[in-house]
């Protein structure tokens, strides 16, 4: 997983700690047992660019009340790398608790690297987890992580542009989309209506789940792409009316060659689909001159589907201090740190929580996050997404040739890469 968390993508959640109680221990304010904690120290990793500012020291707070005399240590991690990282603290149990790509925790998880927290769920608050949120941390029926943060991609437009084509307000439908988009191409000046590379492949992932259909699904005991099916094709379709508005957007590359957020600031780009990182800077481009809503469905009672993009939070399987770890994931999840997170625009990990979401880009990611999705929830998943990338191929293909024929060879070698042993 990409910066896509950062962007926006950064994070969460508690006050209570679920430390262990002694049988003479009062009870603290914060849950725990009011013993001493001297000499525990938990490690936590978080990636950089996740916690929002404020959520750390609250977190850190929250602890020390609830774990007096346990030193709790919050490293902060760069993504460049981290992979190999990850495999090796969770190894030699050098980490407690990390933060872990929704995409990645099948992986570490199907590995033996985290730590089992079925039984605990509840008690983190996981009833209320919103179930497509929590989709990623759940691996052959066992909760392995808690979900974090997300975030999703919206239609980010000029405003200008989009006013000088005479268009007052967002449409509600795809139809309606097209229609505008016509209208800021006729615009003189406008280079594209909507600048969308021809591999764009989360955009393509989100339609396709709103037509019902999946990346790649469970055949008996193996897996088979699902590119070939009637939903993969009519998905299709709608991306290739999407993609017809770019007049200079190339088939053969993806939203970061180059960064689309680099050719919209220009100002001559009506509008791009893309991430809150991909926001130009003000110095780029003024804030009051983009604008965002999200990316229309077939009918204007729900938008179209959407990649969900975040992370998790997860207890390393050789974690010391398993109890403190429980406790923090606790205090992280709180309705009060959660809540931080949707303040700092990112989507949290409960519905009740949404009403705390600020930020204009946020706010319009988070009626498509109710319908968004996830990859498959596989550990051979990441095979998948490795360079050459078969369903960026497949979108070339199929744009400039043959559909039929590219979705199956995509297909064929999506289900190569998933039933490859790990």
């Amino acid at each position: 997983m990409k910066r896509q968390l950062i962007a926006a993508v950064g994070v969460a959640a508690m006050v209570v700690g679920l430390a262990a109680c002694g049988s003479d221990g009062k009870k603290s304010e914060g849950g725990s047992s009011a013993k001493n904690y001297d000499g525990k120290t938990l490690t936590v990793w978080l990636m950089d660019g996740s916690a929002p500012k404020g959520w750390e020291d609250s977190v850190k707070a929250d602890f020390a009340a609830a774990y007096p005399g346990a030193k709790l240590d919050i490293q902060t991690q760069k993504w460049n790398g981290i992979g190999q990282k990850v495999t090796a603290a969770l190894s030699e149990g050098s980490v407690d608790v990390l933060e872990i790509g929704n995409t990645q925790t099948a992986g570490y998880a199907a590995t033996g690297g985290l730590l089992d927290i079925t039984k605990d769920k509840a008690d983190l608050g996981g009833a209320d987890w919103a179930a497509n949120l929590n989709e990623s941390s759940i691996i052959e029926g066992k909760q392995y992580a808690a979900p974090w943060y997300f975030t999703n991609r919206v239609v980010t437009y000029n405003k200008d542009i989009w006013t000088k084509a005479g268009i007052a307000a967002p449409p509600k439908t795809l139809d309606e989309l097209y229609t505008d988009l016509d209208k800021v191409k006729a615009v003189p000046g406008v280079t594209d209506a909507l600048y969308m590379p021809g591999q764009e492949w989360y955009v393509y992932f989100g339609l396709l789940t709103s037509e019902g259909g999946k990346l790649a699904k469970k055949d008996g005991d193996k897996w088979v792409g699902g590119l070939s099916t009637p939903e993969g094709q009519k998905a299709f379709e709608t991306y290739k009316k999407l993609q017809s508005h770019s007049a200079i957007a190339p088939k053969d590359k993806d939203e970061a060659t180059p960064q689309q957020k680099d050719v919209f600031a220009k100002g001559d780009i009506g509008t791009i689909i893309g991430l809150g990182w991909e926001v130009p800077k003000p110095e780029e481009l003024a804030a009051d001159k983009i604008g965002y809503f999200a990316l229309p469905g077939a009918t204007a009672d729900k938008p179209s589907s959407v990649f969900l993009g975040g992370s998790n939070l997860a207890i390393a399987q050789q974690s010391k201090n398993p109890e403190l770890a429980k406790g923090f994931l606790k205090i992280a999840m709180s309705d009060k740190n959660e809540g931080l997170m949707a303040g700092a625009g990112l989507i949290p990990n409960k519905v009740a929580l949404n009403s705390k979401v600020t930020g204009e880009f946020a706010k319009a990611a988070l009626p498509a996050s109710a319908n968004g999705a996830t990859t498959p929830n596989v550990p051979t998943w990441t095979n998948v997404e490795n360079e050459p990338n078969p369903i960026k191929d497949f979108l070339t293909s199929a744009l400039t040739g043959d559909y039929a024929a590219a979705a199956k060879k995509a297909d064929d070698e999506i289900a190569k890469r998933l039933n490859q042993k790990q």
